[in-house]
């Protein structure tokens, strides 16, 4: 039972720190620090030498680079009217469905999805032209906030994701098979958000009114598509076709964004600046939080932590389904009160060992993974998304929650079908086998 109030001390320290208002990125490297010293009972000075050569072999990882370039694709696209052209573009391909326009939420977050990254970004990009439109034409408000809570999620799950990005590096599993594990579940949880919509449409059709505003034909649609569709193929083509590492995609990708804004003569100094500035902030504190989490990954394995837990667990003889959903609650849990970064970097040292222990692959446990962060970001009190739709519907945080309720439910449904059919995240990979 030693193993257990191990874990349980580190876990407490970790809540305790982080209780304190301390900053996560330092918060990891106190724990880490605590943990050598107070729990391992190695020396400071060693602690401390140990730590500082992790954190500078972490902090020169080349697959970093790929954060600040993709934050940065994200960032110059969200200033643009890339996302006013998407509304108007999946407009006349909406309309005729039960629901109608209510799907270009879905459908959009999960286009941008594919250029951003972000979660945030996503529900923000997508947010400020439809939550306007659809308000102005009288579609539930409810439903409307709640379907772009939950869409927006869907920017760390469709690639390029970020956390995806971070789970390989600590993971050191392929990020290109990660990517393209996360299209089909990204897929199968938009076609469920989308199903919803039409059932409340057909139950209930007061909740999306006839729209009689006249809409752009579906030749010219295409063309209000081809900036974010065409990122898609080149991003995602340079690496599925081997031509790029996820790395020097994210460069291609802004390079490629870049070009496109000039041709549109959307390309401004101050456009850049603000850009910049903006990805500065934002890859700063995921780079240092990911850095700092290397300290506290090596903590742990100084202190045998994930392979005695492991163990431990494995002793217990515990089936496969009862494993996932304790860690199912476990996550939504620190989904809480953590950001998606943060959950991943703390608990994968402790949690991957014994997922790889029962015998899951940890490709499909990264994206079962970040399906459970997802549902972080829709439930309170810290749930990203939720702050994001209550500055641009002004809304009380709760009432914007209650909307999202019924998304998180929808998301919960499709981890346990994940679950149940784990080739929807396997088969891509495994299929194309794309480099590594």
């Amino acid at each position: 039972m030693d193993i257990v109030f191990t874990a349980a001390a580190v876990i407490a320290l970790i809540f305790i720190v982080l209780g304190l208002g301390v900053w996560v990125f330092s918060g990891l490297a106190i724990v880490a620090l605590l943990s050598l010293v107070v729990i391992g009972d190695v020396s400071f000075h060693r602690s401390g030498v140990i730590l500082s050569r992790i954190l500078f072999r972490a902090g020169n990882s080349w697959e970093l680079s790929a954060i600040p370039l993709f934050i940065l694709m994200g960032e110059l696209i969200f200033r643009s009217d890339i996302s006013d052209r998407l509304f108007k573009g999946l407009e006349p391909w909406t309309k005729k469905l039960p629901g109608g326009i209510l799907h270009t939420n879905v459908f959009g977050c999960a286009l941008f999805a594919a250029v951003s990254g972000s979660s945030a970004a996503t529900t923000a990009t997508v947010g400020k032209i439809t939550t306007t439109e659809l308000k102005k034409r009288g579609y539930d408000r409810r439903l409307s906030i709640g379907s772009l809570a939950g869409a927006g999620s869907l920017g760390l799950l469709i690639p390029p994701s970020l956390v995806m990005i971070v789970y390989g590096i600590q993971s050191e599993v392929s990020i290109s098979k990660l990517f393209m594990a996360g299209i089909l579940p990204g897929v199968l949880i938009a076609t469920l958000y989308s199903g919803y919509l039409i059932a409340r449409a057909l139950i209930n059709p007061s909740l999306c009114p006839p729209d009689s505003t006249q809409s752009i034909s579906k030749l010219r649609s295409i063309t209000l598509l081809l900036p974010v569709i065409s990122l898609i193929v080149i991003v995602m083509g340079a690496i599925y076709t081997g031509i790029a590492t996820p790395s020097e995609a994210a460069a291609v990708g802004v390079f490629a964004t870049l070009l496109i804004l000039l041709k549109e003569r959307q390309l401004t100094f101050a456009m850049i600046k603000d850009a910049l500035t903006a990805t500065l902030l934002s890859s700063t504190m995921v780079c240092s939080i990911l850095v700092s989490a290397a300290l506290l990954s090596t903590a742990m394995g100084f202190l045998h932590l994930p392979s005695d837990l492991a163990q431990y667990i494995a002793s217990l003889d515990l089936s496969p389904a009862w494993l996932l959903f304790t860690l199912a609650i476990f996550y939504v849990v620190l989904g809480l009160f953590l950001d998606g970064i943060s959950i991943t970097v703390m608990s994968l040292p402790i949690t991957l060992p014994i997922v790889v222990q029962a015998g899951f692959d940890p490709i499909w446990f990264g994206v079962f993974l970040v399906i459970l962060i997802e549902l972080g970001q829709i439930t309170p009190p810290v749930g990203f998304n939720l702050f994001v739709l209550q500055g641009l519907t002004g809304e009380k945080i709760g009432q914007v929650a209650k909307a999202a309720f019924p998304f998180f439910i929808l998301m919960c449904t499709a981890a346990l079908i994940l679950c149940l059919v784990p080739e929807i995240a396997l088969w891509l990979p495994t299929a194309l086998s794309p480099p590594t």
